[in-house]
């Protein structure tokens, strides 16, 4: 059984940083896609970051280029992502998510919520 559990949400003012973690439990396929997720309210889920295993490889959205990055531990099997110069439009509720493929996630996390104010 496959588990993903989100850590490191909060609440932070604007400029200030955030990291998110997902520890991934039961998923040791070592090709595979890891990526981290966003939903605001009334708003449809947007895709953050993705890496991908074992290359290493990496794809950010335009709106976080510059100020998010994700990177992982492959020895503890958990996703990071680096938040920072945060702004209040980041503020939504993140989830991890993993998949064989870029656009089959088929796993996801119970996400984890990040607040900015201004």
């Amino acid at each position: 059984q496959v588990q993903l559990v989100e850590s490191g949400g909060g609440s932070v003012q604007a400029g200030g940083s955030l990291r998110l973690s997902c520890a991934a439990s039961g998923y040791s396929d070592s090709r595979k896609y890891m990526g981290w997720f966003r939903q605001a309210p009334g708003k449809e889920r947007e895709r953050v970051a993705v890496i991908y295993s074992p290359g290493g490889g990496t794809w950010y959205a335009d709106s976080v280029t510059g100020r998010f990055t994700i990177s992982q531990d492959k020895a503890k099997n958990t996703v990071y992502l680096q938040m920072n110069s945060l702004k209040p439009e980041d503020t939504a509720m993140y989830y991890c998510a993993a998949g064989p493929s870029y656009n089959g996630w088929r796993y996801w996390g119970q996400g984890t919520q990040v607040t900015v104010s201004s």
